[in-house]
């Protein structure tokens, strides 16, 4: 990894070349083990490649996210001949859902036509992302509370700025995306908000790697809990990308399995609420529970298995492009300066 080490550009020529591997040996290989054991070196190469950038913390994360753990389930459904990948799509094709947080539209899915990208709302995300930016300089003097509330916004106004952007790039190559977030704030019950709304990708993917073969052997609620349980472990392992320590805390992998129980039971509670003939919650008081339970569960185990030292650095580098902007923005004369001069 030496030869990558800190260069975006060879570690992403390296994952191409790893995704077109990929591609060939699956179009000569039947899936099964035949298939897997030639792509092991591609899912061990998939899982290291985010150490190679050491300079950064938010570039390891985002690329740990990406090849690590979205990148290792896509390669490993492909040798189980399952999942997004298939070796007949075309190599643009293929490259941009192997390596890209990205689900390509299938056949039965226009019923639910993704929305084009709002620009008054990519607007909005980047004036709240900036003046976080700004905010970042007087991160030393806020609560610590404070601090990953603002943190918390700002990583879904980046990834929902982001992948969405991903998706118009490859819509203008002429792929048609599945949305990545549908407005996970109006989510209705915990089910709507994991299933239906927030990281859409993420559920694309446990879906056939997890949830379905345990569903066809234990049941639901048992491909339910086995898919926040997976889940929980790849978010423990984006923590170690992230701070480059081992063992993680346990507080995120917590988290997920917490939120999983009370899937099933929530679950378990609407059949039987609609079954006794009790009226619905409002849709705003249901709302607000869910904002609520998913906003305290997070302070209380999700946001902690961050510290300590991996939310600091993630905001000093923030802090920083902050700063950079405000310095190039205070070096760019005025009109009225120009005009004098």
């Amino acid at each position: 990894m030496e030869f990558l080490q800190d260069s975006i550009p060879k570690v992403c020529l390296a994952a191409a070349a790893a995704a077109l591997y990929a591609r060939a040996s699956s179009s000569l290989l039947r899936p099964g083990l035949p298939r897997l054991v030639a792509l092991l070196p591609v899912l061990a190469f998939l899982a290291a490649a985010p150490l190679a950038c050491t300079s950064s913390t938010n570039v390891r994360g985002t690329a740990a996210f990406f090849l690590a753990w979205l990148g290792t389930f896509k390669v490993a459904l492909l040798a189980a001949g399952r999942g997004p990948l298939d070796p007949a799509l075309p190599v643009l094709t293929f490259l941009f859902t192997a390596l890209l947080p990205v689900k390509l539209r299938g056949a039965a899915a226009p019923a639910k036509a993704g929305k084009p990208v709002s620009l008054v709302s990519c607007a909005v995300k980047v004036a709240v992302i900036a003046v976080l930016l700004w905010l970042y300089q007087f991160s030393d003097r806020m609560h610590l509370y404070a601090r990953l509330a603002l943190y918390g916004v700002h990583m879904y106004c980046f990834f929902d700025l982001l992948l969405p952007c991903i998706a118009a790039a490859g819509g203008a190559l002429g792929m048609e995306m599945e949305p990545q977030f549908d407005r996970p704030y109006l989510a209705s019950s915990l089910r709507d908000f994991w299933g239906r709304r927030w990281n859409l990708m993420v559920s694309a993917i446990l879906r056939p790697s997890v949830y379905d073969p345990v569903r066809a052997r234990a049941g639901s609620a048992a491909g339910v809990l086995a898919s926040f349980a997976v889940s929980g472990l790849m978010h423990e392992a984006m923590v170690c990308y992230l701070s480059l320590r081992w063992p993680p805390s346990g507080g995120m992998a917590a988290f997920f399995v917490l939120h999983g129980v009370c899937c099933v039971a929530e679950g378990w509670w609407a059949r039987r609420w609609a079954t006794s003939g009790w009226p619905p919650l409002q849709r705003p008081v249901a709302t607000a529970l869910v904002g609520l339970f998913v906003t305290a569960t997070s302070f209380w185990l999700f946001f902690p298995a961050l510290l300590p030292g991996v939310e600091e650095k993630l905001m000093e580098e923030w802090a920083a492009v902050g700063a950079f902007f405000l310095d190039a923005g205070g070096k760019v004369p005025s009109y009225g300066q120009r005009s004098k001069s």
